[in-house]
Parts: C-alpha cells; structure tokens; sequence
C-alpha cells in the first residue's frame, strides 16, 4: 500500500507546477506614439501570473525611458530585441521609483514586462498599472 501512496504522491507532485502554471495568460500589446509624440502611456490589470509584454519599437542610441504607476504590486523588466522574457537576461528593471531609462544598445523590437512577484501572484491579487515609455 505504501509504493502505491509514494507513486501517487510523487505522480502529483510532478503534475504541480505544470497545473500552476496552465492558467498564465501572457497578453501582447504594442505600443504605439500619436504623430509627433515621443511618449505614450498604457492602461491595464494584470492578476496572478500573468503578465503584460508591451513591445515597442526603438533604434540603437535612443533613450527608453519607462515609468509603472498603480499598484505596487506591478514590477517591470525591459528586454532588448531577440531577447526571450523569462528565458535571458533584462536589459533593466524598475528602481525604487518604479523607472527604468538607458540608452538602447540595438534597433528593433523592446518587451517591457509587466508582472507581479510571486507572493502577490500566489495569492491572485490583480495589479491595476499605468505604464509610460517615452523614446528620445
């Protein structure tokens, strides 16, 4: 009786963080600029896992400039181009002051991930968030 338990348990426990994370949503949103604007600013929620990947389109040697207001529950990291969220490295993240600016090192597309941390997330709370990149 005591293989079958440990077989079911370790079966179950193997199938947890798959179950986890079957429900995270990842929504896409581009981000566009009003004619002659250089910044644009973004309304959303976000709940548990899931995560917002705005994308914005920007050449090497302009300035990102990202700002996160809201929830403080909302966390942000910038990706370059090419660079695969959750699968390498954030060219920058938000600071205390919840900002983010740098000088672009490539032309093409940039992710701002916006997501909550895991403790937040666990507990399904939602993150109400306004994001504003600006491009100079």
């Amino acid at each position: 009786m005591k293989p079958l338990r440990l077989l079911l348990l370790s079966s179950l426990l193997a199938l947890a963080p798959t179950l986890a994370t079957a429900a995270d949503k990842v929504t896409t949103t581009p981000v566009h600029f009003v004619k002659g604007a250089s910044s644009a600013t973004l309304r959303g929620t976000l709940s548990g896992y899931d995560t917002v990947q705005y994308t914005v389109a920007a050449r090497a040697g302009q300035t990102m400039t990202v700002t996160l207001g809201g929830s403080a529950n909302a966390n942000f990291n910038v990706f370059a181009p090419g660079v695969v969220p959750g699968e390498g490295e954030a060219l920058g993240s938000n600071d205390g002051k919840r900002r983010w600016s740098g000088t672009l090192p490539a032309s093409g597309t940039y992710v701002v991930q916006v997501y909550q941390m895991r403790a937040q997330a666990r507990r399904g709370e939602k993150a109400p968030h306004t994001l504003t990149v600006a491009i100079r």
